[in-house]
């Protein structure tokens, strides 16, 4: 793959930092702005209130992390493990609960003292601190590196879903799409394999986002490695894609047939008919 898309892991951490950072201000501005709580969401089912309070839920379990002001993991967590994707569903249909009526007059409070609370407990600290995820698995721990552009996206995604339903305008610009895929994907991707689809698969994916990063995707009979500035080898399908448009279809915010048709996607390499596989292998929770 050559120099493209290498990046040094201390810059890349601070960047994104200093994305969470700006981007914290304005999701506050926009909840504190929002008419009806009560309006539908980008989310199905889900209100503009109830995005709000999962953004404030997010916020207070990544704090937590290294405060541990909460601790009752058990009245929110199922009591097994079980597929990334209906792990999430539960702890996302019980966290929205932690927030009440009263609470969500006052999400934009929320956010912004959590914001701060994880930017302030984690300065100085390293990319690859360990930080215990709970809800990913009940023995999941992931870098800060991950957790900070897990922040970042909760906050643009949510952001946009906010947006969408309150009919007020965001933005998620290349240069915060491509610290959040740079940053989290090659921990959560694995993590969102689904084992049973992938068992006996083998197929490999290169992964190019304009202007970086690039990422080399191989499934190998119900296990998936995904890594950064991988050496040249060669790969079933090549998928190039604009960084904003992919986290938009990766987190299923646009389909993927309108990222085709603007030109913001498309796939090559020997079997270019597998690019629709990948999301079908790794889904979004």
């Amino acid at each position: 793959m050559g120099a493209e898309g290498r990046c040094d892991p201390l810059a890349e951490h601070d960047r994104t930092r200093a994305a969470l950072r700006a981007v914290i201000p304005r999701l506050v501005h926009l909840v504190r702005g929002v008419p009806d709580l009560g309006a539908p969401s980008g989310v199905p089912v889900w209100t503009v209130g109830d995005v709000g309070a999962h953004v404030c839920a997010a916020y207070l379990a990544y704090c937590s992390a290294f405060t541990g002001e909460f601790d009752d993991w058990d009245s929110v967590l199922p009591p097994d493990d079980g597929p990334l994707a209906e792990r999430i569903a539960a702890v996302n249909a019980k966290a929205i609960g932690l927030f009440g009526e009263d609470e969500r007059r006052h999400l934009g409070d929320v956010i912004a003292d959590r914001g701060e609370t994880f930017l302030r407990v984690t300065e100085g600290l390293a990319p690859q601190t360990p930080v215990a995820t709970p809800w990913y698995g009940q023995q999941a721990v992931i870098t800060l590196a991950t957790a900070t552009g897990l922040m970042l996206s909760e906050s643009l995604l949510h952001g946009l879903d906010i947006a969408r339903g309150a009919r007020l305008p965001w933005t998620i610009g290349p240069d915060e799409a491509r610290l959040v895929l740079g940053q989290s994907m090659p921990t959560m991707m694995p993590l969102a394999l689904d084992k049973t689809k992938a068992r006996g698969v083998r197929v490999s994916f290169d992964l190019a986002l304009k202007g970086g990063p690039r990422l080399a995707v191989v499934i190998e009979d119900g296990r998936a490695t995904v890594v950064r500035d991988a050496p040249a080898r060669p790969y079933d399908c090549r998928i190039t894609a604009a960084p904003t448009e992919f986290l938009l279809v990766s987190f299923r915010r646009l389909p993927i047939w309108k990222a085709i048709a603007r030109g913001r996607m498309r796939a090559g390499g020997p079997r270019p008919w597998l690019a629709p596989r990948l999301a079908r292998l790794i889904a979004s929770p």
